[in-house]
């Protein structure tokens, strides 16, 4: 019997015989033209920006959190005299201090009020705005890219399983993989699934080629435990990308912390830390051509509640890495937080649209026209000044 963690394919192109195919699918790349390279990470949850990146150096930051983002007195490491870096994601500080790190504090989608996460979700993988609603909007700003890039020429694509990632999802082709899906297949059954798809070219190749990725794929160890989930993810994305694929997004879940969050963030900011380096180690020269970008869906309420978390709020954070950043600085400005400066008097003032630093990274990585980014693959955005995100 093979055991193997599979590699899946996405695509409209599949259709309704996919559903019947016997693996599944949450992580998902795309081949593109050239050598850049762009890695989206969704952050699911609502990751806390003003805990993530503590602005230490506002003076109205202790009147509204008794025991959390309180600054390198507390176990934050100082950043440029105003923010510090949360303890979860000290790993990252060498990146940071080589100009290939940067974050967009008090930015967000432009979803407002409901603070619901699926329709933040939504919004933020759609990349749309407040005029569409994002259950109507079917493809995902990913897609709308490809569809746009002249020459992109993704491998075979197809879906398997019911879940793919919105981001992603629309007419260009796109594969997904999940490392919890685990092949168990005889020759005998591998054989049948040959014949059974050999009259339909897109899933007689796309199966065959999923079989070969599964037969390069190292067994497990007998009596070892499994590698952690976000490091099979930055591991098999970055071999993606160090061959055809040269755009990958995956999702890293965990960051909703209503209580203990002094407690509850750091493991998912250290995942998170985890993920970056192992994706710039395994990219090895290719890092140098990669822009990553860390999203969620909104941020969290600037007061902390009474049971030492924080609720659903607007105003969050996005975090950059990558060799081809230019990083070692905030992107952005900020709001602060005074009574007056809270939107809806309890929550981080947006400042920017999180649209606007990925429309800037597409567009000097991949030099998509500013035009097309603010009508088809953002739909009514306004881009605004150039950030200089890309050294």
């Amino acid at each position: 019997m093979l055991s193997r963690r599979l590699f899946l394919q996405a695509s409209a192109m599949a259709g309704c015989s996919a559903a019947a195919h016997p693996l599944l699918s949450s992580a998902a790349f795309a081949s593109a033209p050239g050598d850049n390279r762009l890695v989206v990470i969704i952050l699911r949850g609502a990751m806390d920006g003003i805990d993530a990146f503590q602005p230490y150096g506002d003076p109205d930051l202790r009147a509204l959190r008794s025991t959390l983002s309180l600054g390198p007195d507390h176990g934050a490491t100082d950043l440029d005299g105003f923010f510090g870096l949360h303890p979860g994601l000290a790993a990252l500080l060498p990146l940071w201090q080589a100009g290939q790190m940067t974050f967009a504090p008090a930015v967000s989608t432009p979803y407002r009020d409901k603070r619901s996460h699926f329709d933040g979700q939504n919004m933020l993988e759609a990349g749309t705005g407040t005029d569409l609603d994002p259950a109507d909007q079917q493809d995902g700003w990913l897609n709308r890219l490809l569809q746009l890039m002249p020459g992109q020429a993704s491998e075979t694509a197809y879906s398997v399983g019911a879940e793919r990632m919105r981001i992603l999802r629309g007419p260009a082709p796109a594969k997904s993989w999940s490392p919890d899906a685990v092949l168990n297949l005889s020759p005998q059954a591998e054989w049948l699934l040959s014949r059974i798809y050999y009259d339909d070219p897109l899933f007689r190749d796309a199966s065959a080629q999923a079989l070969e990725i599964v037969a390069s794929l190292s067994p497990p160890q007998p009596g070892k435990n499994p590698e952690p989930e976000h490091l099979e993810l930055a591991r098999f994305a970055a071999d993606r990308l160090n061959k055809e694929t040269r755009i990958a997004t995956f999702s890293l879940p965990g960051w909703d912390t209503h209580a203990g969050q002094a407690g509850v963030l750091h493991r998912p900011l250290a995942r998170l830390a985890e993920t970056i380096l192992t994706l710039r180690s395994e990219l090895g020269r290719n890092w140098d051509h990669t822009t990553l970008m860390a999203m969620t869906e909104f941020g969290r309420t600037a007061r902390e509640n009474g049971s030492a978390g924080t609720d659903h709020g607007t105003g969050g954070a996005m975090l950059v890495v990558g060799g081809a950043v230019r990083g070692g600085r905030v992107l952005g400005g900020w709001p602060g937080l005074s009574d007056g400066d809270l939107y809806a008097g309890r929550d981080l003032m947006p400042t920017r649209d999180i649209r606007a630093y990925a429309a800037w990274a597409m567009h000097g990585k991949f030099g998509i026209p500013r035009d097309r980014l603010e009508r088809a693959v953002f739909p009514g955005l306004d881009m605004g000044p150039d950030p200089r995100l890309l050294a």
